[in-house]
């Protein structure tokens, strides 16, 4: 829910991410970068664009008939205890039985919404090296965000002796990645524990982790220096891609002992015509930019098309959204197949209001001609025309479908 309408219709990994890729990309091409080609995925919440999107593993040479490849696997009702996934341990113990299938040594559990670029080789020596039960890679955040994350604290050999999930005021700023590596036994064990535990959510975070160490098992932090987001709000979801569009952006796309896979869409070259002003964005296949039109440090995902003398500033559009004539865009976020408008404003500055944040707009929304949507505020998915009752919608208001 923290994506707001960017998850009203798909789950948070299959969320277009940099206009070419979805966030999912990032976890998969790691794994395969790394060597790491056994991979399954546990999804629940409307999955259908993410299954879409993955198909058989191709991209990332992950369909593979008989040894590894990639297996989707979603909640099922079965003779024993089954159903939909509680919290994330217990995604993994209702099918752990499919985990055993492959006998592995050790098991590399990933979140599939965040965007890094990590070699796992060097994750799992050190898991080795310290004979641990369970590494976590740690991350150094700030205390702001500290809030959002599970924070721990460790002694000089890196062994985990505290940790407290998202607390409201942080003890420290070592923040849990969510990417754990585990050794097989051990987590067969814990998870079937949990299980049959009463006063547990099953959840890696908030129960397996912790009682790990209350119980004095080998915990280790795993040190990552890298870039690394989880794009788990609205906020951070458009502060990563103003990390790409920087002077010097912080994550390097273009890295080609890195290649970040995706299934990409047959599209045409990007077309700028005579006129129009691109400063420090990203385009991408499909798009055009009609003359007169100005895109400033912006991501415009396949198919955007940005009409004449429009100004797109500090924004992310994602795929086939239509931005008419003379219509300004700036600081905010624009769904798949969203339709802006002659003329209109979206992200539009109240003079007397303070900043709220980031406008969104969901997929399919339309924007009539002239309407000025306030900072920060919402548009639902699917929202008509004939929902707007006026011309303006304050800043930080949110607009459903009726």
């Amino acid at each position: 829910s923290r994506l707001g309408v960017l998850t009203a219709k798909r789950t948070k990994p299959a969320v277009p991410f940099a206009g070419k890729y979805r966030i999912i990309d990032f976890v998969l091409s790691n794994c395969v970068n790394s060597g790491i080609f056994d991979v399954m995925i546990l999804a629940q919440y409307r999955p259908h664009s993410l299954i879409e999107h993955i198909g058989a593993g191709r991209q990332w040479d992950l369909d593979r008939s008989f040894t590894g490849g990639i297996r989707i696997h979603t909640p099922y009702k079965g003779r024993s205890d089954t159903d939909w996934y509680i919290g994330t341990a217990d995604a993994v113990q209702q099918n752990f039985s499919f985990i055993k299938e492959s006998n592995p040594d050790l098991i590399l559990i990933l979140s599939g919404d965040q965007i890094y670029q990590m070699n796992y080789d060097p994750l799992i020596a050190f898991h080795l090296d310290h004979r641990a039960d369970c590494t976590i890679c740690s991350i150094t955040v700030t205390l702001e965000d500290a809030t959002r994350f599970g924070i721990l604290a460790t002694d000089a050999t890196y062994r985990v002796t505290d940790f407290v999930e998202k607390p409201q005021n942080p003890p420290g700023t070592q923040a849990n990645m969510g990417v754990y590596v585990f050794s097989r036994e051990v987590l067969d064990r814990l998870l079937w524990e949990d299980h049959q535990r009463k006063d547990t959510s099953h959840d890696f975070g908030k129960d397996i982790i912790p009682r790990m160490i209350r119980e004095g098992r080998r915990v280790y932090a795993f040190p990552y220096n890298g870039y690394w987001v989880d794009v788990g709000t609205i906020e951070s979801f458009w502060e990563a891609h103003m990390d790409l569009v920087a002077e010097r952006p912080r994550l390097n796309l273009n890295d080609r002992s890195w290649i970040i896979h995706t299934r990409s869409e047959e599209r045409p070259p990007v077309a700028i015509h005579q006129g129009a002003t691109v400063i420090n964005s990203w385009l991408t296949d499909g798009t055009i930019v009609a003359p007169g039109a100005v895109v400033e440090r912006s991501v415009l995902s396949p198919g955007v098309y940005g009409g004449p003398n429009t100004g797109i500033r500090e924004s992310v559009i994602l795929t086939d959204a239509i931005i008419e004539g003379g219509a300004r865009i700036e600081r905010a976020i624009v769904d798949k197949r969203a339709h802006i408008g002659h003329n209109a404003q979206v992200g539009a500055i109240d003079p007397q209001a303070v900043d709220l944040g980031i406008t969104t707009i969901g997929k399919n929304a339309q924007i009539p001609t002239g309407l000025v949507v306030g900072r920060g505020a919402i548009i639902g998915a699917d929202v008509t025309r004939e929902v707007f009752g006026g011309r303006v919608v304050p800043p930080g208001q949110t607009v459903e479908r009726k």
